[in-house]
């Protein structure tokens, strides 16, 4: 019997990107375990990771391409790759006949399916010409923003370097369940003797293994990050050589903190004490190096971008930018190194529209819906499941408007079920890609290990199929090279500038082990000025405590065996009895006669979730806190979307509690 053993990349859109080495037999993925050439997974997986052969052949998988009609009642029947390809062209044919451009024809896509030759997408839709396409990044933008502002650029940390640390910050991270490889580094720094301080509204998995847990009303953690700068710029701590030398605003920030900012209104906003505070003060004055982790949560409200740079101007004062196994952790981007020669594909030009329609992914369907000359008519979803956006009413008015909808994915998600068209896509052990984390520095292979389950195709081969057909219809209708194999946009990406950045020299060298970056020849031999955070004095007067009897703030973070709605029906992952639990506060379940276990709602002007009551006597008495699993529409009670351009803010939603009504 015929053996083999590939290399795969978890594609998840998680921190890990793992390396994975995929055992088939016959073809048939009888196992995974984790690469141990991969030097950030380190030859392990998560649970997610191991139960990805459950993933694969799961009987709840889509096979075949659906068509639904009409749309939302459930009839479906199975069509041809031919036929749904007809369907789609045809209409995206008659729609540029009808409008005279291809603007009535757009996509949704987001982080469901990370992977180089994922933005096949766009690159389809580049093929057409000018389209509408989504804009921005609802998860991290306001975080990049900051750190751009106080860089000049893109960077974070090597995860790798935490493990010789000296303190470890935990800034509204919580690795233990959203980052578990990177335990290993905390705890290799901790046996040597390194402290861990975990700052967090919620008493996390990880707050439980820290030495200092520090609680934080939410939404205050640029003025914690400005108390603590303070004092140690009080106590003659602070790196003035570097703050005088290579930084820009020095002065300003200095003065907003000696003159607009007393320790007694911190501690009063952020909740936290003055002994907490004096103790964080010290530690960051008197230990080097100090690797300080600022977690995705604490830049999802409208206040993030300006605590996001508040930590980057504490890591100056305390002269812990650049030293080694010292600075800043968020994320990088790195993707962008690359030519990502599918999302930048040049589709052909058009006289009278010169680019593409943007709609702002942050509340997409809202945008979409008041698109006019033309209207939004076919919208193509992938890589993603709408259960995790908001406002779900500008969702139903947007489908009720659209003529054609068309969800590619794995599973017949709750987007699927509403859609015209269901694509089944491929796993990735079912193609080829090449993955980037943005997290750790590392590159790695993906290669084909398994065919393809029943019907299912990538990303890349169903934009092979559809635009052949739209020239079959129309002509020239697209320009997308549908004659390109895999492995060939995937040697475009490896060009000799990537292959020196990474430290190898071809191809084939690729397939026998990931490579890291090499950072030093990357940004920090030419940093010459950070930007000091320059607060607005009005807004750093906002009230940022939240105490209203019977209002609370909604948290949402992630669950430890999903990410969002996916492995939602994994048997190896969830129990028939997995229920979604609400955790409210002991003094909020006494004021609502809430008791332990009861059915109860979460609800505000935009909709309810229902869930089990859990009392966290552990929880702040003003936040209720659901994480993000299977279908539950937890976003869709978000009460505002963000400013264009910037993360959304899910973590400045106000909710009520109440008991559920009866069946």
């Amino acid at each position: 019997m015929k053996e083999a053993i590939y290399r795969n990349t978890c594609p998840r859109n998680c921190y890990g990107t793992c390396g994975i080495l995929s055992h088939v037999k016959n073809g048939k993925l009888i196992k995974v375990t984790g690469d141990p050439e991969h030097g950030y997974s380190k030859g392990k997986l998560c649970a997610k990771g191991y139960a990805f052969t459950e993933y694969v052949y799961s009987p709840n998988r889509l096979k075949y391409p659906m068509l639904q009609s009409p749309r939302g009642s459930g009839n479906w029947k199975r069509i041809s790759w031919d036929e749904a390809n007809t369907i789609i062209a045809s209409k995206m044919v008659e729609l540029n006949q009808r409008y005279g451009s291809n603007l009535a024809s757009g996509y949704n896509k987001y982080s469901g399916n990370l992977g180089l030759l994922h933005y096949a997408t766009e690159g389809m839709f580049n093929s057409i010409g000018p389209h509408t396409k989504p804009i921005g990044n609802p998860c991290a933008l306001s975080g990049r923003h900051a750190m751009n502002h106080s860089f000049g650029e893109n960077f974070s940390a090597i995860p790798e370097d935490m493990a010789g640390s000296k303190l470890i910050v935990l800034w509204g991270a919580n690795p233990a369940i959203t980052n578990v490889h990177q335990m290993k580094f905390i705890y290799e720094a901790r046996k040597k003797g390194a402290k861990l301080v975990v700052i967090d509204p919620v008493f996390t998995q990880t707050a439980k293994k820290a030495d200092l847990y520090i609680q934080i009303n939410p939404g205050t953690d640029r003025l914690l990050a400005l108390g603590i700068a303070k004092l140690v710029i009080n106590s003659k701590q602070h790196s003035i050589q570097f703050l005088e030398e290579q930084t820009e605003g020095w002065l300003e920030y200095k003065n907003y903190l000696e003159n607009h900012l007393t320790i007694k209104e911190i501690c009063k906003q952020t909740g936290v004490s003055l002994e907490a505070l004096k103790e964080l003060s010290d530690l960051y004055g008197t230990i080097k190096p100090i690797a300080t982790w600022a977690g995705l949560g604490i830049q999802r409200n409208k206040r993030g971008s300006d605590s996001i740079s508040a930590i980057n101007s504490l890591a100056a004062v305390t002269g812990n930018l650049f030293i080694p196994n010292g600075g800043l952790y968020y994320m990088h981007f790195d993707v962008e190194d690359f030519p990502c020669t599918l999302l930048n594909h040049q589709g052909p030009e058009h006289q009278s529209i010169p680019a593409s329609r943007e709609v702002d992914i942050s509340d997409y369907a809202a945008n979409a819906f008041q698109l006019s000359d033309p209207p939004l008519k076919l919208l193509w979803i992938a890589s993603r499941n709408i259960t995790q956006d908001q406002n779900f009413n500008a969702w139903a008015k947007l489908f009720q408007h659209l003529e054609l909808v068309v969800t590619v994915d794995l599973y017949m998600t709750k987007t699927a079920e509403r859609s015209d068209i269901v694509l089944p896509a491929a796993t990735h052990f079912e193609e080829e890609d090449l993955n980037v984390g943005y997290w750790h520095y590392w590159l790695s292979i993906n290669q084909k290990a398994i065919p393809a389950y029943y019907e299912a195709k990538s990303d890349l081969q169903i934009a092979r199929e559809l635009t052949t057909k739209l020239n079959e219809l129309s002509p020239g209708f697209s320009n997308f090279p549908a004659s390109k194999e895999p492995v060939d946009w995937i040697k475009e990406e490896l060009t000799p500038e990537i292959m020196d950045l990474y430290s190898f020299s071809s191809y084939e060298e690729l397939l026998q082990r990931p490579y890291q970056k090499d950072r030093t020849k990357g940004i920090l031999e030419d940093r010459n000025v950070f930007r000091m955070f320059t607060p607005d004095k009005k807004k750093m007067k906002d009230q940022t405590g939240f105490d209203k009897v019977n209002e609370f703030k909604l948290l949402t973070p992630q669950s430890l065996l999903k990410i969002h709605s996916q492995y939602a029906s994994l048997n190896w992952l969830n129990s028939p009895q997995d229920e979604s639990c609400i955790e409210l506060s002991s003094q909020a379940a006494q004021v609502n006669g809430i008791k332990e276990r009861e059915k109860i709602e979460v609800y505000n002007a935009q909709g309810k979730i229902v869930g089990v009551s859990k009392i966290n006597p552990h929880l702040p008495n003003t936040i209720i806190l659901a994480h993000q699993a299977g279908d539950n529409p937890i976003n869709q009670l978000i009460l505002q979307s963000n400013e264009q351009n910037g993360s959304t803010y899910f973590y400045d939603s106000v909710v009520y509690i109440r008991k559920a009504e009866a069946p």
